[in-house]
């Protein structure tokens, strides 16, 4: 049986007050916690849909991903601030502790909320959604784990976040 491991968020939340879409993640995995920074594994897809969808190339080093997420106006952060894990495995979490999502939504009131994946979305149900006093879209999870919905569909998918965009 494999071990569980207490860990904590590391990283902060990417966001500006001219943020238009709040895509969280459940917790950090493995390699993004060895980066220091979001889908840090390299087959996740996060990064390539996000570039698609945006029509821009896809960012390489954590200050490229940094600069296309603000000019595009894309917040990104996870649910979970701490909490029991195997590994990178959602399905392993347990004693979470959810970060505060009234932080963000204090500075930008607006913000749409999308969960990357059925199991960030349970638990932004279960832990922010009382605090955000709003509903989120579930998307696919851009995860390696998601074979199921291969690229296109991916981004055929998440071309939502760009709808009802302020210019």
């Amino acid at each position: 049986m494999a071990e569980y491991t207490h860990v904590t968020h590391i990283f902060e939340p990417i966001y500006n007050e001219t943020s238009q879409v709040l895509i969280l993640g459940t917790f950090p995995s493995v390699k993004s916690r060895e980066q220091n920074f979001y889908y840090g594994h390299p087959r996740n897809r996060f990064w390539r849909v996000l570039a698609a969808v945006c029509g821009c190339a896809v960012p390489a080093t954590v200050q490229e991903k940094k600069e296309m997420l603000l000019r595009e106006h894309i917040a990104v952060w996870d649910v979970i601030a701490s909490c029991d894990i195997t590994g990178s495995s959602d399905a392993s979490i347990r004693n979470v502790q959810a970060n505060d999502i009234r932080r963000i939504l204090a500075e930008v009131s607006d913000i749409r909320i999308f969960a990357n994946g059925a199991k960030a979305y349970e638990l932004y149900q279960k832990y922010m959604r009382p605090a955000a006093c709003r509903e989120a879209v579930r998307l696919p999870s851009t995860s390696p784990a998601n074979a199921v919905c291969g690229f296109e569909k991916l981004c055929e998918r998440w071309r939502i976040i760009r709808e009802g965009e302020k210019n």
